[in-house]
């Protein structure tokens, strides 16, 4: 395939699927420079035409299209807010981490390209403590970043979301909002505010270097790109990679030294994933939403008790503000914890599935629909496991 670079960097693009991390461990200034050379200057109606081309989607968790967010805030009649999220509160994800302690000035990059094109009135950066010292070393050594606000997320699961961001930046406990408008219409200081994951500015970055095309030409036509994934679980070395997304499950297993054949189910996409099964895994395509979580349950682990214990972390982090966080969340962990012991087995799974309905999509945030999702799934592939513990016996328990 013959591809146009457009010019605007000084170095050659990364050649393979490795992009993201190109410039090698802990990359200062000049590891970057020499990787992938300055970042060029694009007008909004620029840097929108490779976005869309690209077909780049967020990388925090709902697969967004990149270039509809950048084109509402471009759209906006007053100047923007633009913010990194690197919060990353997934228990089972340091993909964001990862990135920020390698490739910051990749991330800084995203950052100020999309703030120039938008000609925003503040740049933030909103990422986890461990990633302070990193950024911060970062900005010291260039001049372009030094108006760059740095800020300290706050704990906790939910604190995340992307109106729970927003408040946390307001002075707020960082919980999620019942909100009527979008950030790109009203955000942080009541502006237009245009926030990002840090590896989609990341990515972002990439293409308004090399180009939509240069984005597109590994991985799924559907959904391209590359895509960094935590592996967990039941492998050789957990850590982090970076694929291409048209990478099926088994893939990456196996480059983690894990085989999903001797695996008993895969859970994608972290807390507010889906399982599927081992024999999915084999021919299944990666996590192209959600955190970017591939966690392999091995095939002595019981898959309810597995479940039962996320689905309490769940409705722990909760921030309490609805009935479904409040009221329904608890009680599906319950009886999910209730089956997962064998305790009421047939009533308890009956009463789990209940409840994932009812609080599907009444919540205040999305968590409850996420916590639902995770819920029905296991449900579904651990279906031999429920009728198991319903006859008083586990079929993962050692014999």
């Amino acid at each position: 395939m013959t591809m146009t670079i457009e010019q605007g960097s000084s170095a050659a693009p990364p050649a393979d699927a490795t992009r993201l991390l190109a410039a090698g461990r802990a990359a200062g200034a000049a590891e970057h420079l020499a990787a992938y050379g300055p970042w060029p200057a694009r007008s909004a109606d620029a840097l929108l035409a490779q976005l869309h081309r690209s077909g780049l989607t967020g990388r925090g968790g709902a697969a967004f299209p990149a270039f509809r967010k950048l084109q509402a805030a471009a759209a906006a009649s007053r100047r923007p807010v633009v913010i990194g999220n690197g919060s990353e509160r997934e228990p089972l994800s340091w993909k964001d981490a990862v990135l920020l302690a390698n490739a910051p000035h990749l991330v800084l990059d995203g950052l100020l390209v999309a703030a120039d094109a938008l000609r925003a009135r503040r740049a933030v950066l909103y990422v986890h403590e461990a990633a302070l010292e990193p950024l911060e070393r970062a900005i010291a050594e260039r001049a372009d970043a030094r108006g760059v606000e740095l800020v300290e997320a706050v704990d906790g699961f939910v604190a995340g979301e992307a109106s729970a961001v927003v408040d946390a930046l307001r002075g707020g406990r960082g919980l999620p909002q019942d909100r009527t408008r979008r950030l790109t219409e009203s955000g942080l200081d009541g502006r237009p505010t245009l926030l990002h994951n840090v590896e989609t500015l990341a990515q972002l970055a990439l293409i308004a270097r090399y180009g939509g095309d240069w984005f597109r030409s590994v991985g799924d036509p559907a959904a391209p790109g590359t895509r960094l994934v935590t592996v967990t679980g039941a492998v050789g070395t957990e850590g982090v990679l970076e694929v291409p997304t048209d990478a099926t499950v088994a893939d990456i297993v196996a480059r983690a030294g894990g085989a999903v054949e001797r695996a008993q189910a895969v859970l994608l996409g972290g807390y507010h994933g889906t399982w599927i099964p081992a024999s999915e895994a084999r021919t299944a395509p990666g996590p192209l939403a959600g955190a970017g979580v591939v966690h392999v349950l091995g095939a002595d682990r019981c898959g309810l008790l597995a479940t039962a214990e996320i689905a309490d972390e769940l409705a722990a982090a909760s921030a309490r503000q609805c009935g479904p966080c409040r009221f329904g969340l608890p009680a599906m962990a319950a009886r999910l914890r209730e089956l997962a012991t064998g305790r009421m087995a047939p009533q308890a799974a009956a009463e789990a599935a209940r409840l994932a309905e009812s609080v599907d999509g009444r919540g205040s945030c999305h968590h409850p629909d996420g916590s639902a999702r995770l819920v029905r799934s296991a449900l579904r592939v651990f279906a031999a496991d429920v009728r198991a513990h319903a006859a008083g016996r586990c079929v993962r328990a050692p014999r």
